[in-house]
């Protein structure tokens, strides 16, 4: 009888095989940036932080600068983004932390990540998997919760305890780069209210295949 982490297996190496170079979507250049992205992504989408990102990092190059910005003029350029008030709050917060307690460098460990204002285990995992090619742990995003239910991988619906369920699932060599297939698969084939299951490579390994094509009949 299969495991499941034999299943998750095939999975992983089917997500490889059709998305070679999943990646996160934010551009950036250095810790700060992504960490400064990853922070303004939520409830927005990569291409429109992609947007706001560019004139941002030229004016705050440094954690320094970015936490002696003045708060209603940092609104002001992050406000396409949405909630700009607590995203604004949350830079300048994170920027005067590593500024103050870690000589201005993004720190690199999960414990230190997580001391930071407007840092929750999902942003921290991403700072350290595309910032410092380092796995601790796998982020939790939107479309990694919805695979992550759909593929029956976790019946969790807090981001936490998906995570730890996909702990114990996914190969720890897999972690790198797992919310980054699950995105890419999320965004072209899984995709929140019309899912593509008909024409999707994960058919025979998916326990929700049936149950969408069943209700898409009875339409």
């Amino acid at each position: 009888m299969q495991s499941a982490r034999e299943h998750v297996g095939k999975i992983i190496r089917l997500l490889r095989r059709h998305y070679p170079q999943a990646r996160t979507a934010l551009e950036f250049r250095s810790p700060l940036q992504i960490l400064v992205a990853t922070i303004l992504a939520a409830q927005c989408t990569d291409e429109r932080v992609n947007k706001i990102t560019p004139a941002l990092f030229k004016k705050y190059p440094t954690a320094a600068d970015l936490a002696r910005a003045d708060r209603g003029e940092l609104e002001t350029e992050i406000r396409s983004a949405g909630f700009f008030r607590n995203k604004a709050k949350s830079l300048l917060g994170a920027a005067k932390k590593i500024t103050e307690d870690y000589g201005g460098a993004v720190p690199w460990t999960m414990d230190e990540l997580l001391t930071l204002p407007g840092v929750a285990r999902k942003t921290a995992n991403i700072v350290l998997s595309a910032g410092f090619g380092k796995a601790e742990g796998i982020a939790v995003d939107t479309h990694a919760r919805r695979l992550s239910q759909r593929l029956g991988l976790s019946r969790e619906k807090d981001p936490d305890k998906i995570e730890r369920d996909l702990l114990g699932l996914v190969p720890r060599k897999d972690w790198l780069d797992f919310n980054f297939l699950l995105v890419e698969h999320g965004r072209a084939v899984c995709q929140a209210r019309k899912p593509r299951c008909a024409g999707c490579f994960l058919r025979g390994l998916c326990p929700s295949d049936a149950a969408f094509l069943e209700g898409k009949n009875k339409k």
